[in-house]
């Protein structure tokens, strides 16, 4: 080896000693250091704020549109006299009554009618007997035309001989022409006789008809909601009907829907009605009016329920129609902030906060759909708040684990 190389191996040795030397006099001063550093860091991690994140995770989403109204008959029908002027004798109905089609509800006095009935029986009967009578006439007037007429045509070949008068020709010309004019006129006759006899059959039709209507029966089955009639009153088409009938005894909410929710609501779509009291229906949309009020802006919907009999028309009723559904990610409907930039929630990476922008859909309760931005599993700030800025450390504290230690100090 070299004087210069030796040298080289003297001086690092001496460096390396002369360092260890140092290490040795100052390591109490070193290890204060670190453990300074150390609670330096621990003091700044203490010092950090507390935040509840949650996870995120998919949930089913069920999106909803509320809707208040009255309970009202699918179909309501009207029943009201078909004759007039006629008092009420019987009801056989009352409010709540279930009626079949056809079954009589009501009778009206008919004694007037019975008595015109047979009145015009008789008149049908005179009639055909002026019609039989007219018939004997045709005949006999036919047989006086026929014996005329063979003496008039006898009567040619002996006038042209020489042998008959001209006058009595001339009589057995004009006995000819009178039995014809005879016959037509008995013709003439028995057609007046047939008018008659129709216009009384005419006439008993109607009879008959206005007697089978003195019983005021139900056109189809339902219930009966209101009943007007009373005994003794005079029966009469004006003003309120005899009675009123939920047909088949459907009931429907005739529901208000605010203006921007009902572009959501399609025929077809499940609801669930539920009425003060604790009674719940399920429904259907059946009908959406293309209409919205000015005033209130407000549009309506007909949500068909069925036959309920523990519903009542005219009741007040809420209800939700299930306008959406879908299964995606969930978040709290909380964790989301808004500005000009767009929709975006604090993610957790670690201790620290990031702000990510997402996309987000249905909404139910208080979750909301995020269908772009985030994954399952990412944890994000479960309400976020301003104080938070992009980058700052914090204490992550689950909100699943905050929620068990909760349940488990209560036990």
């Amino acid at each position: 080896m070299s004087k210069k190389s030796l040298l080289a191996a003297l001086l690092i040795l001496a460096g390396a000693a002369g360092g260890f030397l140092y290490w040795q006099k100052h390591k109490a001063e070193f290890a204060a250091a670190a453990s300074n550093a150390a609670l330096a860091t621990k003091e700044e991690a203490t010092k950090a704020p507390a935040i509840s994140v949650t996870r995120i995770k998919p949930s089913e989403f069920i999106e909803t549109a509320l809707v208040t109204g009255s309970l009202i008959a699918r179909e309501e029908i009207l029943v009201s006299p078909e004759i007039e002027g006629f008092r009420v004798v019987e009801l056989f109905a009352d409010e709540g009554s279930l009626v079949k089609k056809g079954q009589v509800l009501a009778r009206l006095v008919a004694e007037q009618l019975e008595a015109q009935v047979a009145q015009n029986e008789a008149n049908k009967a005179r009639a055909n007997a002026t019609i039989a009578q007219a018939k004997s006439r045709i005949t006999e007037a036919e047989a006086r035309k026929s014996e005329a007429d063979a003496q008039l045509e006898r009567a040619v070949p002996l006038k042209k001989s020489g042998y008959l008068s001209g006058s009595v020709f001339d009589q057995r010309e004009s006995a000819a022409r009178t039995s014809e004019a005879q016959v037509a006129a008995a013709r003439d006759g028995l057609t007046s006789a047939e008018a008659e006899k129709a216009q009384v059959e005419a006439q008993l039709r109607e009879l008959n008809w206005r007697r089978g209507n003195t019983e005021v029966k139900s056109p189809d089955d339902g219930i009966v909601s209101r009943r007007n009639a009373r005994l003794g009153a005079v029966a009469t088409a004006a003003g309120e009907p005899m009675f009123r009938i939920i047909a088949k005894g459907e009931i429907e909410l005739d529901a208000e829907v605010v203006e921007t929710e009902l572009a959501k609501v399609m025929e077809g779509q499940k609801a669930r009605v539920m009425v003060p009291g604790g009674t719940e229906a399920e429904g259907v949309v059946r009908l959406v009016s293309p209409e919205i009020d000015r005033t209130t802006r407000m549009g309506r919907a007909k949500i068909f329920l069925g036959a309920k009999p523990g519903l009542r028309i005219g009741a007040f009723a809420r209800g939700t129609i299930q306008t959406a559904s879908s299964r995606g990610l969930s978040a709290p409907t909380a964790a989301l902030m808004f500005d000009p930039a767009g929709t975006y929630v604090q993610l957790v990476d670690g201790e620290q906060v990031h702000r990510r922008i997402v996309k987000t859909g249905l909404v139910t309760g208080d979750l909301i759909e995020v269908t772009e931005g985030l994954k399952e599993g990412d944890m994000i700030v479960a309400r976020a708040g301003t104080f938070l800025r992009d980058g700052d450390i914090i204490r992550p504290v689950l909100l699943d684990d905050k929620m068990s230690a909760s349940a488990a100090g209560a036990k």
